[in-house]
């Protein structure tokens, strides 16, 4: 069951935005406009207190409004952030107690004009609530793709902090399990804030059943700490000045970047991959450059899908179990021993056979050719067949047309009876038999298609392409 406490799933909107409406007609009578609306709630109840959860914009008439003090404390008490008046059928103007009431509280009172209905203050509320959602989904979105960029560069640690500093507007700081800075990047903060952002980042992850985050305040700054995976202490530290709604969904995607960049299997793999990159750089041969990786079984993997966004191949990588991937319009991937190529959501795959690091080039080829065979039939993954014969070697749509343009010449008689006639091994009573017509039929139509054909088919390795066409 869902919190019935909980936020909505909308971030608050001030009130100042609500009072800008201008078709509304409000009019602010006490207390600050800058309030947020979590909600609307129309209530006639002489004590609306009980029917509250806080942070609402209370909708009343005055129905039952016999003391305004009283009623006032109870709203603040329930925790309202405003108040809404609305002027006719009981009321011709906003009682002077309520408005003394609302100053002294400091609780916004807003007069509602007769012509207004509660119900179009709350419509206009719903609609601000939707636009400032949508707002926070593409900053959240656009978050997201500069850290996934940030992740794929030369530096990626301090490339991937740098963007969050800059998304979030404040300082962003990977603690080592000691407890000291690794990195850094973004404003400085005061010492009090340091100090108070390491006493954090000490409190998540580093003890077994250890919250994963944890936020507080310090220096006059907002703060929040979170765990990287891979259990080695490491803490992700944010300092900045507010904390909007979507700032912590902003952070784990950080989280999940760092963890996987800062994981001890992925620093050997990059340094095993960066010392085959450097020799190679240096001219020496290809296949010495791949000595330096393990015997294998490895898997190239060719793959176009995924949802378009930078971190889409980086995810894919993910899944599969490797860190070396090349994300270009077709990705691919080197997957290490133990790791699968499985089907994934979004994608279509196209995998190699198994092969050794000096048969990685023809492994690559394998995983092309089984991407555009997977294409060509639509399935999710396509794995090159090791027995599948000289056919496995050609592309398939290369060859239909290949097969399209040498056999355009026959009919479909024709073409049925040289598929028969090369099946039984050019047997004339065989090929009649089995077609039900006379061996004479037979001889003239292989004779016609000799001609048709332009091709010698006595000689084998006419037969031979010809039979290929047929398949």
């Amino acid at each position: 069951m869902s919190d019935p406490l909980a936020a909505p799933p909308a971030p608050p909107v001030p009130l100042a935005a609500l009072l800008a409406r201008r078709e509304l007609g409000l009019r602010l009578l006490a207390g600050p406009e800058e309030v947020a609306l979590h909600w609307v709630h129309t209530s006639e109840m002489a004590d609306p207190y009980p029917y509250l959860l806080g942070g609402e914009l209370l909708m009343t008439a005055g129905v039952q409004l016999t003391d305004p003090a009283r009623y006032v404390e109870r709203v603040v008490e329930a925790g309202a952030a405003a108040l809404g008046f609305g002027v006719t059928p009981v009321y011709d103007t906003v009682p002077a107690e309520l408005v003394a009431a609302c100053a002294r509280h400091g609780l916004p009172l807003i007069e509602v004009p007769p012509e207004t209905p509660f119900t179009a203050v709350a419509r206009a509320l719903w609609r601000l609530m939707a636009e400032a959602r949508l707002r926070e989904l593409r900053r959240v979105t656009e978050a997201q793709q500069s850290l996934a960029t940030a992740a794929a560069r030369p530096a990626p640690v301090p490339a991937v902090l740098g963007a969050l500093a800059s998304r979030l507007g404040g300082r962003a700081v990977l603690f080592a399990a000691d407890g000291t800075e690794s990195a850094a990047a973004g404003r400085e903060t005061g010492p009090e804030a340091a100090r108070a952002l390491a006493e954090l980042a000490g409190v998540v992850g580093p003890r077994p059943g250890g919250p994963a985050s944890a936020s507080g305040e310090g220096g006059g700054l907002k703060l929040a700490a979170y765990a990287l995976g891979g259990g080695d202490g490491l803490a992700l530290g944010v300092a900045t000045e507010r904390r909007d709604p979507g700032d912590h969904t902003v952070a784990g995607v950080a989280v999940v970047l760092l963890s996987l960049l800062t994981a001890p299997h992925r620093a050997t793999a990059v340094s095993v991959r960066d010392g085959a990159l450097t020799r190679l750089l240096l001219g020496a041969p290809a296949a010495e450059a791949a000595a330096s990786l393990s015997p294998g079984p490895w898997t190239v993997v060719h793959a176009r899908g995924g949802d378009g966004t930078p971190f889409a191949a980086a995810a894919l990588a993910a899944e599969l179990g490797t860190d070396l991937v090349d994300a270009g319009p077709t990705v691919r991937l080197l997957l290490p021993p133990g790791a699968a190529a499985t089907a994934r959501p979004g994608w279509t795959l196209g995998a190699s056979a198994p092969a050794a690091p000096d048969g990685l080039p023809a492994a690559d080829a394998q995983a092309a050719r089984a991407l555009r065979r997977a294409e060509a039939t639509r399935a999710s993954l396509v794995r090159h067949r090791a027995d599948g014969g000289l056919a496995g070697l050609v592309d398939p749509a290369e060859a239909a047309a290949h097969a399209r343009e040498l056999l355009a010449p026959l009919s479909g008689p024709q073409a049925e009876t040289l598929r028969t006639w090369l099946s039984l091994h050019g047997s004339w009573d065989r090929t009649a038999a089995a077609l039900g017509v006379h061996r004479n039929t037979v001889r003239q139509r292989i004779a016609r298609c000799a001609v048709l054909l332009g091709r010698d088919l006595d000689d084998a390795d006419a037969r031979m392409e010809l039979w290929f066409a047929l398949r």
